[in-house]
C-alpha cells in the first residue's frame, strides 16, 4: 500500500462535499433498501443523472454510498414486514422477522446495524490490502486473458442463476445481442440499426439498465399493488442486549471475512454471501432448532455477510474494469459516461480517484450505523409510503435521467421498450444481471477476442497461451459444472440420509 496515495485519498474523501455524499447517498440508499421491489442496483440507476456534470471522484464516492446503504436497508421490511427490500435481504427474514413478532423488532434493527457496520468494516480492510496487488497482477493481462476474464464473470452470473441457468444464458445472449448494435469500430459496418441513424453509436447501456431496473420493476410493483399488504409493528426500544451480543458476535467476525471473499467472485453478490453465511452458522451452531425462530445468530451472520459482499464488489469493478455485481455493473456504465475508466491503470493513474473511494467506506459506514439507529423511527415511516406515490416518482426520473444522455426522444421509445422488457423478465422469472452485465461487457469481449486472434494470425491458441489463460479456462469450465456438483452433492445427501433412516427402521 503507497502511504501518500492513501493519505492523498483521505484528504479527499473527508472534504466536506465528498462528506455530504457519503452522508446523503447513504441515507437515499438506506431507503431504496427498505423499499420491497426496488434494490441497489434499481438504486443507483434511478440516481444516476444526480452524478451527471459531478466530479467522478465524488460520483464514485456517491454511487458507492448508495450501494452499501441499500445494503444495510434492505432488512429494514425484512425484519418489520416479512418483505425483503432485496435478493441479499431475504435471509434477514429468517430470523429477523421471527425476533419483531416477538416484540423484539427494536433489537433486531439494532444488531442488524451493527452487523453490518462491522462486516463493511472488515471488508474495507480486506480492500485495502488486496485492491492494489490485484490491480497490479491485472496489469500482466493481455487481450486473451481480458476476454476469458469477461468470459468467467458471465458464466459465473449464469451458473449463480441456480434452478433458472438456461434463462439465465438467454438473457445473457440477449445482452451481448444488443452490446452489436451500432457500428462496428474495426470494419466501420453499421450493424442491426434498423436504418435508424440515432442506434449508429449503439443503444446506450444506461437506457437498457434504467429501462430493465428502474421502470420493470415499477412496472411489476404496480400490478401486484392490490396484493401487497401492509402489517405495522412496533420498533420498541433500538438496542440489544448483552447476551445477544454475546451471540452475535461471533457470527459477525465469522461472516464478514466470508461475505468479502464471496463478493470479490464475479457474479456472486450479497444473496449468495448471505445465504452461505446464514447456512453455516446454522450448521456450526449449537443452537440449530432456534434458527428460523428468532436466533439471533441467524440474523447477525448475514447481515455481516452481504454488507461485506458489497463492498468485495467493488475490488473486480475498480482493479480489472469488472463488474462484480449487477449493482457494479450499473456503476460501471455511470463511470464511463463520466469518462473515468476503472481498471489496473487506475491504481497508477488516478490513485487519488480509488483511494479517496476506500476511504470514504469507512467513513460511510459509520455514517450508516448512526442514521441506522438514531433514525430508525423516521425511516421506519418511510415503508407506509404510499406505492401509487412512490412509483409514479420513479418514473419521472427514470424518463429525467434518460432524456439528459443525449436528449432525443428516441430514447423515451428505447426506455418503455426496455421497461416492458424487464416487467416480462420478471414475470418470466428470468435473471436480469447476466443481460445487464453481457451488455455492459459485449464491446470490450468482442474487441478483446478480435484483438487475441488477429496477434496470434486466427490461431485460438492464443486462449491457452499462458498460465493466466489456461487458470481462466479452467475456472470457467468449474463454473459451469457449479450446478451439476451441486445437484449430485445434494442427491448424494439425500441418499445417505434415506439410508440412514433405513438402518435406524430396521
Amino acid at each position: 500500500m503507497d502511504i501518500s496515495s492513501f493519505l492523498d485519498g483521505l484528504s479527499i474523501a473527508v472534504q466536506p462535499i465528498n462528506i455530504l455524499w457519503i452522508i446523503l447517498g447513504g441515507f437515499l440508499g438506506t431507503i431504496v433498501g427498505m423499499l420491497p421491489g426496488l434494490g441497489p442496483a434499481t438504486a443507483v440507476a434511478v440516481l444516476i443523472p444526480v452524478t451527471f456534470g459531478m466530479n467522478p471522484v465524488s460520483a464514485i464516492i456517491l454511487m458507492a454510498a448508495i450501494y452499501y446503504g441499500a445494503m444495510y436497508g434492505g432488512s429494514r421490511s425484512s425484519i418489520l414486514l416479512n418483505t425483503p427490500g432485496d435478493g441479499s435481504a431475504i435471509a434477514a427474514t429468517f430470523d429477523g422477522y421471527p425476533m419483531a413478532k416477538k416484540g423484539q423488532a427494536g433489537e433486531a434493527l439494532a444488531i442488524s446495524a451493527v452487523a453490518s457496520f462491522i462486516g463493511g468494516l472488515m471488508a474495507v480492510v480486506g480492500f485495502i490490502f488486496l485492491a492494489e496487488p490485484l490491480a497490479n497482477f491485472a496489469l500482466k493481462f493481455g487481450p486473451a486473458e481480458y476476454f476469458l476474464l469477461m468470459l468467467l464473470t458471465l458464466s459465473a452470473i449464469v451458473a449463480l442463476s441456480i434452478g433458472r441457468m438456461i434463462k439465465g444464458f438467454l438473457a445473457m445472449m440477449v445482452g451481448l445481442a444488443l452490446s452489436t448494435v451500432g457500428i462496428d469500430t474495426q470494419t466501420g459496418v453499421y450493424r442491426f440499426t434498423m436504418g435508424i441513424p440515432h442506434l449508429s453509436e449503439g443503444i446506450d447501456f444506461l437506457i437498457v439498465i434504467i429501462g430493465v431496473y428502474a421502470i420493470g420493476e415499477v412496472l411489476y410493483n404496480f400490478l401486484n399493488i392490490d396484493k401487497q399488504k401492509k402489517e405495522k409493528k412496533k420498533v420498541g426500544k433500538v438496542w440489544f442486549s448483552k447476551e445477544q451480543w454475546k451471540r452475535s458476535k461471533w457470527p459477525i467476525l465469522r461472516s464478514g471475512p466470508l461475505g468479502f471473499i464471496i463478493g470479490v467472485l464475479p457474479g456472486a453478490g450479497g444473496s449468495i454471501a448471505s445465504m452461505i453465511s446464514y447456512t453455516s452458522e446454522k450448521q456450526i451452531s449449537k443452537r440449530t432448532e432456534e434458527f428460523g425462530e428468532g436466533a439471533v445468530e441467524g440474523l447477525a451472520a448475514p447481515e455481516s455477510s452481504n454488507n461485506a459482499a458489497s463492498v468485495g464488489a467493488m475490488i473486480p469493478l475498480l482493479t480489472m474494469g469488472i463488474p462484480g455485481s449487477g449493482t457494479t455493473a450499473v456503476m460501471l456504465g455511470a463511470l464511463i459516461m463520466l469518462g473515468l475508466r476503472p481498471g489496473p491503470l487506475l491504481f497508477e493513474q488516478q490513485p487519488e480517484t480509488a483511494w479517496a473511494l476506500i476511504n470514504s467506506m469507512f467513513i460511510g459506514n459509520l455514517a450508516l450505523v448512526i442514521i441506522n439507529i438514531a433514525m430508525v423511527g423516521l425511516l421506519v415511516k418511510i415503508l407506509d409510503t404510499p406505492a401509487k406515490v412512490l412509483y409514479p416518482i420513479i418514473v419521472l426520473l427514470a424518463f429525467i435521467g434518460t432524456y439528459t444522455l443525449s436528449y432525443s426522444v428516441i430514447d423515451f421509445f428505447l426506455l418503455l421498450i426496455f421497461g416492458l422488457f424487464g416487467l416480462m423478465m420478471k414475470v418470466m422469472d428470468i435473471p436480469i444481471a447476466p443481460l445487464v452485465l453481457a451488455l455492459i461487457v459485449g464491446t470490450d469481449m468482442e474487441q478483446n477476442f478480435r484483438m487475441a486472434v488477429l496477434s496470434s494470425n486466427g490461431s485460438l491458441g492464443v486462449f491457452f497461451s499462458s498460465g493466466v489463460s489456461i487458470g481462466l479456462v479452467i475456472l470457467t469450465m468449474l463454473s459451469l459444472c457449479y450446478p451439476l456438483i451441486l445437484k449430485l452433492a445434494k442427491r448424494k445427501k439425500n441418499m445417505s440420509e434415506d439410508e440412514d433412516q433405513v438402518y435406524k427402521s430396521s
